[in-house]
């Protein structure tokens, strides 16, 4: 019976998120509902009490708000603004070069953003209006910055894995190691589509763009230095063992609150916008949390997870069939879902399945936040192209950037079938 109520549970989950209930309201109201179903209310209440400081309480969570106001008063002190002519310097003298500087340009921006809609965001006031102006086609140009953005959420510090790491109860920081490789990997995967679309179709990307222009290395330095001292700082410590990634948090949003000072671009508003900023983000991403660790335990009392690993493991599925199954489900969940969601109604389903057939966790977070992240470039709900529309409407039609960033789509999937089939490209710095 307890099953049954699980099962009708899920498909009520389901059912509200179709209807563009808020995730954390579906989470909390199915997860309660189904508790004083199968005991009362008064245990329900009992029961779930303490959940909400039983996950806030996580010390290990505190990092999210502090990589978060580092990466709002990096982005709001217009530390960041001189990574895109930095990175033309080095890529301009390449076919469709401009493109390619946004993409490294945003993977620049990750480590300190964290966040796919920040750096879709940044890039997209910087690079578009030049690209456009050199001959990229209005569509190309705004699918490569809401691809490139995608690369915000691998490259550490990475919210998304922030949180999965503290759900899957493994090492942020070796979760973090392996966000930097698929992170490389997915740059160059764009980076290699850039090539043969402006060899293919200079009509698109051109081939042939004018240099950088009386714009020199040491110049490029000199925008980008506190970007690079902030990176030295945060990860150096990080992945040195010396800071623990709370510890690097505040240490980056500390240097970032100094460096800012230093140059004279600290002022109250700035401040103010960036604590605000920060706080609304952490509280959005905490309540769905809260609700996740109640459906958690939903599931656990009802017996459905468990019901569900062991009729996979009945099944007796290979590895291969049961990565299609992950990749399909997921693929499906980022039309309609935004990452955190996708990702916390499904944990409490996968981690077990994953630990039966001893995959790697850490590995297993690596692959689950790409394939989140092409959720973000998927129509119908790919938040990128939305917060790209926002900030180059005058360019491109929704449809026109869905258009262009269908190019990008096709090298996504061959990085996700290389990890799947070469699992050590994720796990190579992480057993050093």
């Amino acid at each position: 019976m307890s099953i049954e109520v699980g099962f009708y549970g899920l498909l009520i989950l389901l059912g509200l998120l179709a209807l563009r209930v808020p995730v954390a309201v579906a989470l909390i109201t199915v997860s309660l509902g189904g508790l004083s179903f199968m005991l009362d209310w008064s245990t329900a209440i009992g029961m779930l009490s303490s959940t909400p400081y039983d996950f806030i309480a996580k010390w290990t969570l505190s990092a999210v708000p502090m990589f978060l106001l580092m990466g709002f008063i990096s982005y709001h002190s217009g530390l960041t603004d001189g990574l895109f002519n930095a990175a033309k310097v080095v890529f301009r003298w390449l076919p469709g070069g401009l493109a390619i500087s946004s993409i490294f340009a945003s993977s620049s921006f990750a480590a300190v953003s964290g966040s796919s809609l920040a750096c879709a965001a940044a890039m997209g006031r910087i690079a578009i209006p030049e690209m456009v102006r050199s001959g990229y086609k209005p569509s190309f140009a705004c699918g490569t910055i809401a691809a490139g953005g995608t690369i915000g959420a691998l490259i550490p510090p990475s919210i998304l894995m922030i949180v999965y790491g503290v759900f899957a109860q493994v090492s942020i920081t070796q979760v973090f190691l392996g966000g930097i490789t698929i992170g490389l990997m997915t740059a160059l995967s764009y980076s290699v589509v850039i090539l043969i679309v402006s060899w293919l179709r200079p009509d698109i990307a051109p081939r042939v763009e004018a240099g950088t222009g009386d714009y020199s290395v040491r110049q490029a330095l000199l925008e980008i230095w506190p970007v690079l001292v902030l990176g030295v700082l945060v990860f150096g410590g990080l992945f040195s063992g010396f800071f623990t990634a709370t510890e690097a948090g505040a240490i980056g949003a500390a240097g970032a609150l100094l460096i800012a000072g230093v140059l004279g671009r600290l002022n109250r508003n700035l401040i103010k916008t960036s604590l605000l900023e920060t706080l609304s983000t952490t509280a959005s991403l905490l309540i769905i949390g809260v609700g996740a660790s109640m459906f958690t335990l939903f599931l656990s009392l009802s017996g459905l997870a468990g019901f569900i690993s062991d009729a996979v493991s009945g099944w007796d599925a290979s590895y291969l069939q049961l990565m299609l199954i992950v990749v399909v489900i997921y693929l499906l969940l980022g039309l309609f879902m935004e990452p955190f969601g996708a990702m916390l109604i499904t944990l409490p389903i996968f981690l077990p399945i994953f630990e039966q057939y001893d995959i790697s966790l850490i590995w297993f977070g690596v692959l689950l936040v790409k394939l989140l992240e092409i959720g973000m470039i998927t129509p119908p709900v790919g938040m990128n192209i939305f917060v790209i529309r926002g900030v180059a409407s005058q360019y491109a039609s929704l449809v026109d950037i869905f258009k262009g960033v269908s190019y990008y789509l096709v090298a996504d999937i061959v990085v996700v079938s290389l990890v799947i089939f070469f699992p050590g490209l994720v796990l190579f710095l992480t057993s050093g």
